[in-house]
């Protein structure tokens, strides 16, 4: 687990590229409403934004502004650049489902693994 941190940001440099996010309890929640609710059919993809990771560094940053994290973006011509891509949020609005924002999310995964002393 602790690789997975130190290679998301920690290096002296990140991603020049996009990730698609979704909390997973935003997935959990709409897994029992596509249960309970009875016009509820098909598939649902479940994505709230698509955010390049200097976004997710800066957020994580503003609320914990001790960590040591990456300062720039890895130059382009080194590696395979990822894109963003938007998909719509109707369907699973059908659903119920408002997303939780990802600053919210990000503050609850860095809280819960500081909790686990996966770091500090």
């Amino acid at each position: 687990m602790q690789a997975g941190c130190d290679d998301f940001g920690a290096g002296p440099t990140y991603p020049n590229g996009y990730v698609m996010y979704v909390d997973v309890r935003d997935v959990s929640n709409a897994h029992i409403q596509a249960f309970e609710i009875a016009s509820a059919s098909g598939r649902y993809c479940l994505v709230d934004s698509s955010l390049h990771f200097s976004d997710i560094i800066k957020i994580i940053r503003e609320s914990f502004p001790n960590f040591k994290l990456a300062e720039k973006c890895v130059e382009a011509e080194q590696v395979e650049v990822w894109l963003a891509i938007n998909f719509s949020k109707e369907k699973a609005k059908g659903l119920g489902i408002e997303f939780t924002p990802l600053e919210v999310s990000l503050k609850d995964i860095v809280e819960r693994l500081k909790e686990m002393n996966y770091i500090s």
